[in-house]
C-alpha cells in the first residue's frame, strides 16, 4: 500500500529530524501523477471484430509515436513521427474519438471499444531486494553516526506503530561504519600480532618484545584522550590513525631498546645503561615526536572539503605521538631495569 509506505515514512522522517543532531532529512515522496488508463471491452471487440495488437498498434501510434517515413534535407535524414500533440495526450475525449478500423475496413472510435478514464498512478516504484522501499536521507551533525542511530532507533520503535510486513533499517555511511568495524576487528589484532612477531625476530626474546609493545596502550591512551577533548566521535579514519599511531609507538620503543642493548653490550650495568640511553635518546625522540605533531596540525584543523576524514586521524596521531613521547622516556626505561634486574637475579640466586 503506497499510501501507507508514505504515511509511515513521514512520521519516520519526523522523529529522525527532531532527533538530536539530525539535519535537513528528506525523502522522496512516492506522489502520484495523473495517467491515462485504457482498458479494453472484450464484448465489443468481438462484436466490432476487433483484435488486440490493433488496439495495442492505435495507442502506441497517438501516445508514444510511429514513424511513418522519412524527409531527406540535401545530406540530412529526419525520421516523420505521428502522434498526437502533448496536449491531447492526456483529454480523455480526444483518446477517445481515435480512429480504429476493422478487419472489414470499417471504422470506429477507441471509446466503443475500450473505457479510457484518467487516473491517478504512483510517480515512481522504488524496489530493493524485490521489496518497495521508501529512502529516508539526512545528515548528522555535531555527534557520532553511531549514537545517533542508536537513539532515533529507539525514539522510532516507541513512537511509530508499524503495520505486518513494514520495517525499517538505516544504511549509507552507518552501514559502512558497520561494516568497517568489523574489518577492523580483524584488521587491528592481525596487525599488532605481525608487529609483535617482528619485534620477536628482531629481538630473540619475548621479554623484550613485551616490553616494547607496551608503547601501544601508552599511544593509544593520547589518541583516545586527544578525541576526547576535541568532541570527536571513533570513526573510520580515526581507526586508521590508531593503526598508524601503533606503528610509531613500536618504532620509538625500538629504537630505545636497541640502544640500551647496545651499551649494555659495551660493558656498561643495567642502571647505567637505562639512563645514559634515555638521556642520549631524548633530544631526537623529542625532535622526532615535534615533527610529526606539526606535520599533522593543517590536517587537524582542516575545515574544507575532506576535513571530516583528516581531522580525527590527525587527532588521534597527534595526541598519540605526544603521550607516547613522554611516557615511552618514563615507563619504558623503568620496566626495562627492572625485569632485567629481575630476571639477573633468577639467573644468579647467589649475588
Amino acid at each position: 500500500d503506497y499510501d501507507e509506505l508514505e504515511r509511515v515514512a513521514g512520521e519516520v522522517r519526523t522523529i529522525i529530524e527532531n532527533t538530536p543532531g539530525g539535519r535537513e532529512a528528506e525523502f522522496d515522496s512516492i506522489g502520484k501523477v495523473p495517467m491515462v488508463e485504457i482498458q479494453p471491452e472484450r464484448a465489443a471487440m468481438r462484436k466490432f471484430n476487433v483484435h488486440a495488437d490493433d488496439l495495442n498498434r492505435l495507442v502506441e501510434t497517438a501516445l508514444a509515436g510511429k514513424e511513418v517515413g522519412t524527409m531527406i534535407e540535401g545530406n540530412r535524414r529526419t525520421p516523420i513521427v505521428v502522434r498526437l500533440p502533448e496536449d491531447r495526450r492526456m483529454d480523455v475525449a480526444a483518446m477517445e474519438q481515435l480512429p480504429l478500423r476493422t478487419e472489414e475496413g470499417g471504422l470506429l472510435a477507441l471509446g466503443q471499444v475500450a473505457k479510457v478514464k484518467l487516473i491517478e498512478q504512483v510517480n515512481q516504484i522504488a524496489r530493493e531486494d524485490t521489496q518497495r522501499r521508501v529512502a529516508i536521507l539526512i545528515n548528522v551533525r555535531g555527534r557520532d553516526t553511531a549514537g545517533f542511530v542508536q537513539e532515533a532507533t529507539r525514539n522510532i520503535r516507541e513512537k511509530v506503530q508499524f503495520p505486518d510486513g513494514y520495517y525499517f533499517e538505516f544504511g549509507g555511511q552507518f552501514k559502512n561504519l558497520m561494516e568497517a568495524k568489523k574489518r577492523l576487528t580483524i584488521v587491528v589484532p592481525l596487525a599488532l600480532l605481525l608487529i609483535f612477531a617482528l619485534i620477536y625476530l628482531s629481538f630473540g626474546s619475548i621479554r623484550q618484545a613485551a616490553l616494547i609493545f607496551v608503547c601501544v596502550p601508552l599511544a593509544v591512551t593520547g589518541g583516545v584522550f586527544a578525541l576526547y577533548l576535541r568532541g570527536m566521535p571513533f570513526t573510520i579514519s580515526a581507526g586508521v590513525g590508531f593503526i598508524a599511531l601503533s606503528g610509531i609507538a613500536v618504532l620509538n620503543g625500538i629504537m630505545l631498546i636497541s640502544f640500551i642493548n647496545q651499551l649494555r653490550e659495551g660493558g656498561r650495568g643495567v642502571r647505567d645503561a637505562v639512563v645514559e640511553g634515555t638521556l642520549t635518546r631524548l633530544r631526537p625522540k623529542l625532535m622526532t615526536a615535534l615533527v610529526a605533531s606539526l606535520g599533522f596540525v593543517p590536517m587537524a584543523i582542516a575545515t574544507g572539503a575532506g576535513s571530516e576524514v583528516q581531522r580525527p586521524l590527525a587527532t588521534v596521531v597527534i595526541g598519540g605521538v605526544i603521550t607516547s613521547t613522554f611516557l615511552t622516556l618514563l615507563v619504558v626505561p623503568v620496566l626495562y631495569d627492572w625485569i632485567e634486574r629481575k630476571t639477573k637475579q633468577k639467573q644468579n640466586p647467589t649475588e
